[in-house]
């Protein structure tokens, strides 16, 4: 088992844990929370709460990015300029000045574990609600699968329905190659079903780590227009 990161205080108080509670019932309480219950935004592509979000905790600042901040605003009030050259006006040195008196670098955590980095919202940095009023179970009304073994019968639908090319290069896959990637990763919620599965090359597969940043592209009209000029190439080949 992987050596558990202490947990900060701060991060105790706002997911809503007092003194009496330990570190590794808070652990088991969040592996629960992230392995039974997942974003809405990743399992049903659209997030139902929009700006209430808001009113949930935000994670703390790790200790070297508030240190580097906390010097910011001292070099702010030295040279009575913010980092864009512009002057610093009275509201903001008065502002800043309180910031950097209140400032203690232990109300900081030097790291947060990373169980609890994959719970915030994308948009508003916000830890997403569903971790705090969901029941722990599934958003949608089938019960996700809680395996990473893939059912032969399962196997076989995919292969059939990506006609054994590799969905990641666009390669026929000899028998021999064959592997099955989760779209949403297993350990972020993706459910072990034939519409969450596609045939991949193993070396394909090994390049894929457990991101959503391949989902959820910066440019999805360019990721788009991929789609379209690879799916061509297939329908000449064929």
């Amino acid at each position: 088992m992987l050596k558990q990161i202490p947990i900060h205080s701060s991060i105790r108080e706002r997911l809503g844990y007092d003194e009496s509670v330990t570190d590794a019932e808070i652990y088991a309480d969040w592996r629960d929370r992230t392995q039974l219950v997942c974003k809405p935004c990743w399992e049903l592509k659209y997030c139902p709460y929009g700006t209430i979000v808001e009113d949930y905790p935000l994670l703390p600042t790790p200790r070297a990015s508030a240190e580097s901040h906390h010097e910011l605003l001292l070099d702010c009030l030295k040279t009575g300029k913010l980092g864009d050259g512009r002057p610093l006006d009275r509201e903001r040195r008065a502002w800043f000045r309180k910031m950097v008196k209140a400032f203690r670098p232990e109300d900081h955590p030097e790291v947060i574990p990373p169980i609890f980095l994959e719970v915030p919202c994308r948009v508003f940095g916000h830890i997403c609600p569903v971790f705090f009023v969901a029941e722990p179970f599934t958003e949608t009304k089938t019960m996700r699968t809680q395996s990473r073994s893939i059912r032969r019968d399962v196997m076989l639908k995919v292969v059939r329905r990506d006609g054994q090319i590799c969905q990641k290069c666009h390669e026929s896959v000899r028998d021999d190659e064959v592997e099955f990637d989760h779209v949403i990763p297993f350990s972020k919620g993706g459910t072990t079903t034939v519409e969450n599965l596609k045939l991949v090359h193993r070396q394909c597969n090994r390049r894929k780590g457990t991101s959503l940043d391949e989902l959820l592209t910066d440019n999805p009209l360019g990721h788009l227009r991929t789609i379209v000029k690879n799916s061509a190439k297939r329908r000449k080949k064929a």
